[in-house]
């Protein structure tokens, strides 16, 4: 067991006594799916009614739109899409209208890839924005991080990371996605004394940088431990709780691979199970997080090394965690116990994936453009329609909005129906 001290945190108003998940303290009002994985970061949303009966061609197609390739995923608000794709040595962050996929605006800023950094995963961008009132809030793979006005794409503020603040880069660019807390926006950074920054969401202005971090991908998350707002982070060997008002260390925990990269997003229950993974020998844990006086205490309650999700995301839903798990040889759609650790089902046939959940299924899109729509029970997981819609490699979370799916590879962006009778 681990305690860390609670320094300077603020008292969360989430209105909730036990533990509760938390979602974008102040989101846009028509934001359905305001930032990476959901208005959560969960991938678990409330959809309507999805078909399962796909025609051979697969589910029914809206429309599709030549884009750029990245990974970062789609961000819908107000009938609008918001996501980016590199141009050569440009970035850009695009809006296009959700009914038809038509270009609303572009922002396009120089971003040739520093030396030094990896390109043998892709040149990015990697992160996904996130949209608050009527800013939206942009990380791209080498560091420029801007605020621009929603409507028009017309810049508010920016900042370069590296140059700006003297962040030490991550080894294969920056993919942790902006988090909106309150009137700031917090980010991963790198190097001494920045691992984390946060910056005043309506001017830019550096509020606080604080801890040791290096090479961190994942993106943080924030929670809420009996009152007290936390943000949680993955970074390069462990899981760690910092304040967001001040960015001092609330509490850590090892989490390590051979490789001193974790890539997945934490995901946090409702019974205060923090559950973090990644692939290699790091595996898969469950923290029990309480407070107990003016601290948080941690324990590890579980650690397997059944399920290790490398690249992908991971979905919790009740007591089950489902996730991608394997590293180079067979993939694995793998579910486990959240609260012991215990493996329940192991099936193949999907390559590396991300994956989201509504209406009581699973959405599963893999590297290779497969799309599946799944079933998972306390036994196995029955797909029930399946078929490629993408290009090699389709490394971007897919996202659900109502019955339209919006998903995209490294030439195209495309919306799909799942609704029923749109086979």
């Amino acid at each position: 067991m681990h305690r860390g001290m609670k320094n300077g945190i603020g008292v969360g108003s989430c209105g909730l006594a036990c533990l509760t998940a938390v979602a974008l303290t102040a989101p846009s009002a028509h934001a359905q799916w305001p930032q990476w994985g959901g208005r959560d970061r969960n991938f678990a949303v409330e959809s309507g009614k999805l078909s399962t009966a796909w025609s051979t061609e697969g589910p029914k197609k809206i429309w599709s739109h030549a884009f750029g390739p990245g990974y970062s995923s789609i961000v819908v608000d107000g009938g609008k899409l918001y996501a980016m794709y590199r141009a050569a040595d440009d970035e850009v962050v695009a809006a296009l209208d959700a009914e038809s996929g038509k270009t609303l605006w572009e922002h396009k800023y120089a971003a040739p890839l520093p030396e030094g950094m990896d390109p043998q995963f892709g040149k990015g961008p990697n992160s996904t924005p996130a949209v608050s009132g009527d800013r939206i809030y942009a990380a791209g793979v080498t560091g420029v991080l801007s605020c621009l006005d929603k409507n028009t794409g017309k810049i508010v503020w920016t900042t370069d990371l590296e140059k700006d603040q003297g962040v030490k880069g991550p080894h294969f660019g920056y993919s942790a996605s902006p988090l909106v807390y309150k009137d700031s926006v917090i980010v991963s950074g790198g190097g001494a004394g920045h691992g984390m920054l946060a910056f005043d969401a309506a001017t830019g202005k550096l509020r606080w940088a604080k801890q040791d971090f290096e090479d961190v991908y994942s993106s943080p998350i924030l929670i809420s431990v009996e009152g007290d707002d936390q943000i949680v982070l993955l970074a390069e060997a462990k899981v760690v709780g910092v304040s967001p008002k001040d960015g001092e260390l609330v509490w850590s925990q090892p989490h390590e691979n051979q490789w001193k990269t974790n890539i997945s997003t934490p995901i946090w229950g409702s019974d205060g199970i923090l559950y973090v993974t990644s692939g290699g020998e790091a595996g898969s844990r469950g923290l029990k997080l309480k407070k107990k006086a003016d601290k948080t205490e941690v324990e590890e309650v579980w650690a397997t090394r059944k399920m290790a999700v490398g690249q992908g995301n991971t979905v919790r839903v009740g007591d089950m965690v489902y996730g991608s798990s394997g590293g180079d040889g067979p993939m694995f759609i793998t579910a486990i116990n959240a609260k012991t650790g215990a493996l329940a089902w192991r099936e193949r046939g999907f390559g590396k994936a991300m994956m989201l959940h509504g209406d009581g299924k699973l959405l599963i899109l893999d590297e290779d453009g497969n799309l599946a729509i799944a079933e998972p029970t306390a036994e196995s997981l029955k797909v029930i329609s399946k078929s490629q819609v993408l290009k090699k490699p389709a490394w971007t979370a897919p996202t659900l909005v109502g019955t339209r799916l919006y998903v995209r590879d490294n030439e195209q962006i495309m919306a799909l129906d799942l609704g029923m009778g749109s086979g």
